[in-house]
């Protein structure tokens, strides 16, 4: 492994972060998060309950795809994120990496559609799941207590991102722990089913891969299994980025394929392809399976009695913190890279103020509640608590918004390794530079096609609307104009907040003072507070 040299460090930390407001902001960051967290963030970040079902609605190609967008998309991108990750360890994680890259202008587009996806994702489709599975397991919600549901969803995680790291992360690792038990005691449940109630079974063709399907399912496995570089937001709050990232990206990639494709592949096996539901297949899943407990299936659905609706309320409750749990770890991350945009004059100064005793941005982490709040109750309000409308709509938004981010920041990684040789690299792609960029190209050209294969639904199909989300039917204008209005507002949004950056441009920091002090060193006086 290469050592680091400090004086270069020095050097790298002035071209990254060189205003005055960063080297005020970064002398409140503490690094309190260890190797086992970063670990827990990362596969925090990646597995998810809310697209389950929606993966699931494909069928047993959902399965086959699963595996070629692990193999083909989850390895490289892990590999191009140990690099990035421990070789350029600054606060702010993807903003840096874009940044040194391909400019400050564009890390500032970058920053702010990494940024906002989250807020819109706590408010769309994890609030929706969380919705639907109170009302499967407790009591129905009528459009009024949809809405106070939601708030009170939406305020909880913000509330818990305020929090200093040091106990904010102890919310998304518990959600990590949470989520891989609830999925492996589904697994074994639904193994209990099958042996008591036999299974839906399918033969081999049903896993022989379509391109209708590819384009349906692909976009949402590529969303799926995003979350490497979030741990990185936080470079200068981990004890140690340069070790630590590469282990983590390991651990993490392992526990996703685990935790991931086998509850998939069990839904699969448990519900009639017509009961698979984009908004619901996980929790009616579960449902179904936990009669082995206590319960019965009628003709009106699953009546859960005795211990089967014990558990199955409290795997209910799993399910709606770790739904919150994701957004939280998410919002983490995103939330301090358009801080630090907010400090490295990408973005207006208040929003790149941390809190001197949290060591949170407390603007962003506000606005990012306000922003989800209204999100909330403008999709309810325009949906008319039209589930599967709701969810579709905010589903394809956040993906193709956080896809846009990726297009950027995956080919960072060929750039910095021209632009910047002689830093060191703990951790680089294997291959040289073939492996370098293979690993570039193929992670690019798949965060491109994701973007537009969820912008336009069934592109190179013989029925394009056919491949119309659930709730959109005949309805191509207005599922187009419903991802491509926000996204072209954001874009013009960041450039307004780069040039509201102008003044922290330029205040300048004293490079004698960086050097004494060099940001992202594991020497810093933070390293061991906490």
């Amino acid at each position: 492994m290469a050592q680091a040299d400090p004086g270069r460090d020095s050097a790298l930390a002035v071209a990254a972060l060189p205003t005055a407001a960063a080297s005020e902001e970064r002398k409140k960051l503490r690094r309190t998060v260890g190797r086992l967290d970063t670990a827990l963030l990362m596969l925090a970040a990646i597995i998810v309950l809310d697209t389950l079902g929606a993966v699931s609605s494909y069928g047993a190609q959902a399965f086959t795809w699963l595996i070629v967008m692990i193999i083909f998309f989850l390895v490289p991108y892990g590999l191009l994120t140990a690099e990035l990750g421990s070789s350029f360890p600054e606060e702010g994680g993807p903003y840096v990496w874009v940044k040194l890259a391909f400019g400050r202008a564009a890390a500032a587009v970058v920053s702010v559609m990494y940024w906002v996806d989250n807020p819109i994702w706590l408010a769309g489709t994890l609030a929706i799941t969380a919705m639907a599975t109170f009302g499967t397991f407790f009591v129905t919600l009528s459009l009024a207590w949809q809405y106070v549901f939601g708030l009170v969803f939406v305020w909880a995680g913000i509330g818990t991102v305020i929090m200093a790291l040091k106990f904010g992360k102890w919310v998304a690792t518990a959600g990590a722990v949470v989520r891989v038990l609830l999925m492996a005691f589904f697994t074994i449940t639904v193994i209990c089913y099958a042996v008591g109630h036999g299974v839906h079974g399918f033969g081999g063709a049903a896993f022989r891969p379509t391109w209708a399907v590819f384009l349906l399912a692909a976009p949402i496995l590529i969303f799926d299994l995003e979350g490497f570089e979030l741990p990185s937001s936080a470079s200068e709050e981990l004890k140690n980025p340069r070790r630590d990232v590469p282990f983590a990206v390991l651990r993490s990639g392992v526990g996703t394929l685990l935790f991931y494709g086998v509850p998939i592949l069990a839904i699969l096996v448990v519900l009639r392809p017509s009961q698979l539901s984009s908004v619901a297949g996980f929790v009616d899943a579960m449902k179904t399976v936990f009669v082995v407990y206590g319960g019965h299936t009628a003709a009106s659905g699953t009546v859960l009695t005795g211990a089967g609706k014990v558990l199955a309320d409290i795997c209910a409750i799993g399910v709606i913190f770790g739904l919150l749990s994701s957004g939280v770890v998410w919002l983490i991350g995103s939330d301090r890279t358009q801080a630090v945009a907010g400090f490295d004059g990408a973005a207006p100064r208040w929003m790149g103020y941390f809190s001197q005793r949290l060591g949170t941005p407390l603007g962003v982490n506000l606005l990012s509640g306000v922003v989800s709040s209204g999100v909330l109750v403008l999709a309810l309000t325009l949906t008319s608590g039209n589930a599967a409308k709701y969810f579709s709509a905010t589903l394809g938004l956040v993906i193709s918004m956080v896809t846009i981010t990726y297009v950027l920041i995956f080919p960072a990684v060929i750039r910095l390794r021209y632009k910047y040789p002689d830093i060191p690299r703990p951790y680089r792609i294997p291959g040289g530079t073939i492996g370098l960029w293979v690993t570039g190209i193929l992670t690019t050209a798949w965060a491109a096609f994701t973007t537009i294969a969820i912008i336009y639904p069934g592109l190179g199909t013989a029925s394009p609307d056919s491949s119309l989300p659930s709730g959109f039917a005949g309805q191509r204008m207005q599922y187009t104009l419903s991802q491509v209005i926000p996204i072209a507002a954001m874009i013009l949004i960041g450039l307004l907040l780069y040039a509201l950056g102008r003044r922290t441009r330029q205040q300048q920091a004293s490079v004698a003072a960086m050097v004494a002090d060099p940001p992202g060193m594991p020497g810093r006086a933070e390293e061991t507070r906490g």
